[in-house]
C-alpha cells in the first residue's frame, strides 16, 4: 500500500491559493481569517479521511481517527498551516497534509487501528505575529507562560483578541490540555529548510534532534538629537550600539569553524526613525541556536557581556526579555530505527541523519512523548521565502515513508 501522491500534491497546490502573495508565496498569520479559511479546507480533507474534526481553544485544528481501544495513548502526527509573512507553500504544510494523506490511506484500505490517531495543525508555530511561537503545541501541554495572550501584534491586536475572533474561548483552554501519558508518540514530516539533503543528493532524511533555540528581545535606549549638531563623541546612539551587538552575535556564532551554531538578528525597530535624528531607542531580536546546550550557554554568556560593554561604552540603558529558551531535544532511537528500515524498503539506501536548526512543534511535544521527524529535500535549501520548493516526487516519498512508519508503529499494538 502507498499514499496517493497526486491527491496529496493537489491538496498542497489547492491550499496555496489561501493567503497567496506573488506567484508562489503565502502570508497566513496565526489566528487570522486566512488561517481559518485553510483550516476549513483541511477539515474537509480530514473528514473525507474518516476523522472527526474540531478547532480547540488554543486555535489548533485537530482531526481524530478513532481506534478500537480508545483508552490507549494516541499516536499523533502534524505540523502547522500558518506561514511566515513572506513564506512559501511547503513549510509546515507538507507535514499536515502528508499526515492527512496517511490517515486517508489507512481509511481507504479499511485499516482500523487499536490506537486512536490524531492529526494536528498547531496554532502559531511560526511566532512572528506575536513574537513568540509554538503556541498551540505548548498550549495542549499546559506549557504557556503567564500573560501570553496579552502580547500584541504590529497592529495593536492582542493574541487574546485574535483568538476570540478566531472562535476560541480562552476560559475553556484547560479542557483542551492533554493529560500526562495520553500521547504515545509524535511524528512530524517537514521540509528540511536547508541545503544538506540536496548536497547529498538524497530525497529524504532522518532528523537526529532539534537545536535548542534562545530568543531574546533587546531594547537599547539612548538620547535623540540633531544629527548635524551633536558631536560624535557626545552622542548616545542606540542604533550604533545595536549594530555592534548584531555584528558581535555573528562573530560569536562563527568562532568555532564547522560548528552547527547559528546566531541572527532578524528584526530591528528604530525610534524615531528619521534620517536626521540620532536614534533614541532600538528594539531588536537575537536568535541563538545550537544542538549542544553547553556551547550555547557559553555563547549566551559572551553575548550578554558584550551587551553590557556596548551599552556602557555608548551611555545607553538596556532591557532584555527572554521570549523562548529551549534545550536541544533528541529523537527517539526506536522511531529512527523504524524510519531507517522502512526507507530501505522504499529503495532509499543509506538515508542520512541530520540535525534540525529550525525548531518545530516536535520540540514541545518531545517533553510529553517520544518523537521523530522525517525531512524532505528543499531546493537550494531555501525556506521562509516564496521560492521555497520541494518536488512532488520528494513530498510523495516523504509521505510514503511517514505512512510506512505509522503502519509499523500500529503493528506494535497487535
Amino acid at each position: 500500500m502507498a499514499i496517493h501522491s497526486e491527491r496529496l500534491n493537489n491538496h498542497i497546490y489547492e491550499q496555496s491559493a489561501i493567503g497567496k502573495i506573488a506567484e508562489t508565496g503565502i502570508c497566513r498569520p496565526a489566528h487570522s481569517a486566512e488561517e481559518k479559511q485553510v483550516f476549513q479546507l483541511a477539515a474537509g480533507w480530514m473528514t473525507e479521511a474518516g476523522m472527526t474534526v474540531k478547532i480547540d481553544n488554543f486555535g489548533n485544528l485537530i482531526g481524530t481517527y478513532p481506534g478500537t481501544e480508545p483508552g490507549l495513548p494516541v499516536l499523533m502526527m502534524g505540523s502547522h498551516l500558518d506561514t511566515q509573512p513572506y513564506g512559501g507553500r511547503f513549510d509546515g504544510i507538507a507535514g499536515v497534509l502528508g499526515a492527512i494523506e496517511v490517515v486517508k490511506t489507512l481509511h481507504d484500505n479499511n485499516i482500523k487501528p487499536k490506537r486512536t490517531i490524531q492529526v494536528v495543525s498547531f496554532a502559531d508555530e511560526e511566532g512572528w505575529r506575536f513574537n513568540k511561537g509554538l503556541y498551540g503545541s505548548r498550549g495542549i501541554l499546559g506549557k504557556l507562560e503567564p500573560d501570553e495572550e496579552a502580547r500584541k501584534d504590529a497592529n495593536g491586536i492582542s493574541r487574546r483578541e485574535a483568538l476570540e475572533s478566531f472562535g476560541c474561548n480562552l476560559s475553556e483552554q484547560s479542557k483542551d490540555v492533554y493529560a500526562p501519558g495520553s500521547i504515545h508518540c509524535f511524528l512530524e514530516l517537514h521540509i528540511e529548510q536547508g541545503p544538506v539533503l540536496e548536497a547529498l543528493e538524497q530525497p529524504v532524511g532522518i532528523v537526529s534532534g532539534i537545536s535548542g533555540p534562545l530568543w531574546l528581545t533587546v531594547t537599547f535606549k539612548g538620547v535623540a538629537g540633531h544629527t548635524g549638531s551633536v558631536p560624535m563623541h557626545m552622542r548616545n546612539d542606540a542604533l550604533l550600539g545595536a549594530a555592534e551587538v548584531i555584528v558581535a552575535i555573528n562573530k560569536i556564532a562563527t568562532q568555532e569553524p564547522g560548528s552547527p551554531t547559528v546566531g541572527t538578528c532578524g528584526s530591528l525597530n528604530v525610534f524615531p526613525n528619521s534620517r536626521n535624528i540620532i536614534p533614541e531607542e532600538v528594539v531588536f531580536t537575537l536568535d541563538l541556536r545550537d544542538i549542544e546546550q553547553s556551547r550555547r550557554d557559553k555563547y549566551e554568556a559572551q553575548l550578554r557581556v558584550i551587551i553590557e560593554e556596548v551599552t556602557e561604552k555608548h551611555g545607553l540603558t538596556y532591557t532584555i526579555s527572554e521570549d523562548t529558551n529551549s534545550e536541544p531535544r533528541y529523537c527517539a532511537q526506536w522511531m529512527k530505527d523504524i524510519i531507517r528500515e522502512e526507507s530501505e524498503a522504499l529503495g532509499v539506501e543509506n538515508i542520512p541523519e541530520l540535525m534540525s536548526g529550525p525548531f518545530h512543534d516536535s520540540l514541545p511535544l518531545s517533553y510529553a512523548c517520544d518523537y521523530a521527524m522525517i525531512f524532505i529535500r528543499s531546493k537550494a535549501g531555501i525556506s521562509h521565502n516564496p521560492k521555497e520548493y520541494s518536488s512532488p516526487e520528494d513530498i510523495a516519498l516523504g509521505a510514503d515513508l511517514l505512512y510506512k512508519t505509522v503502519y509499523r508503529i500500529l503493528q506494535q499494538d497487535i
